[in-house]
């Protein structure tokens, strides 16, 4: 396992691919997932040559977590340095949720560093219905059921059809949750407080320069695709994509989808 660390704080990380290669991709997690929920997605890319970057936020499963809440900036400017520890003066960046707003704060700070970016069911705004939602996850975590955390918000995340066709793959992963440690749980607390204090940026967009496609599950109620078109409409010549039959969770839901968006994108921009 390798970690960096910086500002006191150790992040898990992953160099997977060619260590040596002239391009590189850099994926953001989600909040609630870690390195390893983008293992499909990265290898076609590892299989072209690509250095694929990959770490846990400071509050997520492998990295430290340090009392909070964080800020975007926080995150963005940690992954500067983890960059550029490794020597990577310029990547191709694609974030899904979580972690699509760090990518779009990152190209507000850092954008001359960015070849393209990848934003999938992100969000630059808050409403009450996202924050109802996110605000209800805490109350499991805090009681530290993760059988009872994942379940709840298991519905606002995936969307309909993939939870028909995928109920006893759910059944199972709540209960792989079960016993996920309070340590964990206590992380999402504080990336769920730093979201809702700091997740608001649209003001900032317009500033960004960087070639973008920004991708969105019809169905996420979470953060719902007129979010999306919000991000699409103030990055001056962004790209929008609309998934039909997927939620909020598109990099699970839609791979195939997904890593074909992906390619083409990032290619055309190489």
């Amino acid at each position: 396992m390798s970690f960096f660390k910086v500002n006191g704080v150790r992040l898990f990380y992953e160099i997977r691919g060619k260590e040596d290669a002239e391009e590189n991709i850099v994926f953001l997690n989600g909040v609630m997932a870690s390195t390893n929920s983008w293992y499909v997605l990265s290898k076609p890319f590892e299989d072209m040559g690509y250095r694929v970057i990959l770490h846990d936020f400071k509050g997520q499963l492998k990295s430290d977590k340090p009392e909070g809440p964080y800020s975007f900036e926080e995150h963005a400017e940690e992954l500067d340095a983890l960059l550029a520890y490794l020597g990577i003066s310029s990547a191709h960046f694609v974030g899904t949720s979580y972690g699509g707003e760090v990518a779009m704060k990152y190209a507000t700070l850092h954008g001359d560093r960015m070849k393209s970016m990848v934003i999938i069911d992100s969000t630059s705004e808050l409403d009450p219905v996202m924050k109802a939602f996110i605000s209800s996850w805490k109350v499991p975590a805090r009681e530290g059921d993760g059988e009872s955390f994942f379940n709840l918000l298991m519905p606002t995340i995936y969307g309909t059809k993939f939870m028909r066709e995928n109920e006893e793959f759910l059944s199972a992963r709540a209960k792989a949750t079960k016993n996920i440690g309070e340590d964990y749980l206590k992380g999402q607390i504080t990336l769920y407080d730093t979201f809702l204090r700091d997740v608001t940026m649209v003001d900032r967009l317009k500033e960004i320069q960087v070639k973008t496609l920004i991708i969105c599950g019809e169905e996420d109620i979470l953060k719902k695709p007129h979010h999306s078109l919000r991000i699409h409409h103030e990055i001056k010549g962004s790209e929008y994509v609309l998934l039909p039959e997927c939620g909020h969770v598109a990099i699970f839901e839609k791979p195939d989808e997904i890593i074909t968006l992906l390619l083409g994108f990032i290619l055309k921009n190489r």
